[in-house]
């Protein structure tokens, strides 16, 4: 069925779930998993001044070293449920395109992701990463929504 399957996370609760969810599916299938993650380029207008104090180089090692804080993490439960993984970084300022763009390259014949799920005025402001996976990717996708509870 699935041999590769791209799992992106943004570092949230709702994209852990997401980890832990597609693991449990991988194992399920016997795939592998390439997880994914972006990093946003700096935007002058976009960041607080101490964000931008140390200059364009500070800010793209944080982003990088949070990014590989994340895929580590992730690597970390893989390796605890026995799926073999690995892992991707990429700048990009529309992860949606990047991990369409990942998933071709790492020859991936499934996505899987959370979604916050936002509706209504929310939901088109805000835009959703996943909406726009879903309506651009040629490979299927697999999202988790977190159930809710009370």
């Amino acid at each position: 069925m699935y041999k590769q399957i791209l799992i992106p996370t943004d570092g949230s609760e709702l994209s852990l779930g997401a980890i832990e969810q597609g693991l449990a599916f991988a194992r399920e299938v016997g795939a592998s998993v390439v997880f994914f993650t972006a990093t946003m380029p700096i935007r002058v207008y976009g960041v607080t001044g101490e964000q931008l104090a140390g200059g364009y180089e500070a800010y793209t090692k944080i982003a990088r070293e949070e990014g590989a804080r994340r895929l580590a993490q992730a690597e970390e439960r893989a390796k605890a449920v026995g799926v073999p993984c690995q892992s991707r970084m990429v700048e990009s300022e529309h992860p949606w395109e990047a991990i369409i763009a990942t998933a071709d390259e790492a020859g991936c014949d499934l996505i899987a992701m959370a979604s916050h799920g936002r509706r209504g005025l929310s939901g088109l402001v805000l835009g959703s990463e996943t909406l726009k996976v879903l309506t651009h990717s040629t490979i299927p996708v697999l999202v988790y929504r977190q159930a809710k509870t009370g």
